[in-house]
């Protein structure tokens, strides 16, 4: 392939984007695409002098789920061949959804498959009002396993065991009902305004304590508010406070002033 089955670009003021490039394809995962995007957000995840990470796509469609050609290529691996393809993918999506920073999916088109769980793995989603979304691995006899994590975590049990077993295609509106999109924009030349207006908060916010409320959400989700939990968050709250950014922040609200990682 002459060019780049995703592209990275990296704004001026820390906005880190990540384009699937595969848009004569529906921008469907192959080896190197997976293996790119997982490298990618591994990569972003780490450099400080980033701020969010948006998730976008060229062309028609976000992502169409599997490639046909790594499809007829797996129909011959063997089952130790095919458990190791699935753990580059979950790797990838692990990466994803443990960045430490804001990250943003936005949908066009079709959004299938592993595209779904790519949308399920970012903290935000805005689609555009045609999107349409798929969870179709049991037409194949296959099953959703490697993205469900995520999916579940995003749109409830309640609603996996309706879609993961009827395979149905559902629609922007039913996404944000479901809470897959939070945001829905009238067609794609809205997308890019959704993403500023999000940005725009996002740069008010500390990155640090971003990152600390991204893994207090991992640690509080589904445990009992039991002793340890009270006594957890008290202690991470207590740590927050004693951080430069938490000292910068309390004392620029007392000044009333914007706190030093306030740039827009």
């Amino acid at each position: 392939m002459s060019e780049e089955s995703a592209v990275l670009h990296f704004s001026t003021d820390g906005i880190a984007t990540i384009t699937l490039n595969r848009p004569e394809v529906h921008n469907a995962f192959d080896e190197e695409l997976i293996e790119r995007l997982g490298d990618m957000f591994e990569d972003v995840g780490h450099q400080d002098g980033v701020r969010a990470v948006v998730v976008a796509a060229a062309g028609k469609s976000f992502c169409a789920g599997a490639d046909l050609n790594w499809m007829k290529r797996a129909a011959h691996f063997t089952e130790e061949d095919n458990r190791e393809d699935s753990i580059v993918l979950g790797r990838m999506l692990k990466n994803l959804h443990a960045i430490p920073k804001p990250t943003i999916a936005l949908v066009q088109g079709a959004a299938y498959g592993g595209g779904l769980g790519l949308v399920a793995a970012c903290d935000i989603a805005i689609g555009v009002k045609s999107a349409k979304f798929c969870l179709s691995e049991v037409k194949l006899g296959l099953l959703p396993a490697v993205i469900s994590p995520y999916v579940v975590e995003a749109i409830g049990v309640r609603a996996c065991r309706r879609y993961f077993l009827t395979a149905e295609v559902f629609d922007a509106t039913e996404a944000h009902r479901l809470g897959l999109l939070h945001d829905v924009v009238e067609d794609v030349s809205h997308l890019a305004e959704a993403r500023d207006r999000l940005i725009d908060q996002i740069m008010k916010n500390a990155p640090g304590a971003m990152a600390d409320s991204k893994d207090l959400i991992y640690t509080v989700s589904d445990r009992p508010i039991d002793q340890d939990v009270i006594e957890e968050t008290a202690e991470r709250i207590a740590a927050r406070r004693a951080t430069d950014e938490g000292k910068e922040g309390v004392q620029a609200f007392l000044d009333k002033r914007k706190p030093n990682w306030h740039i827009i």
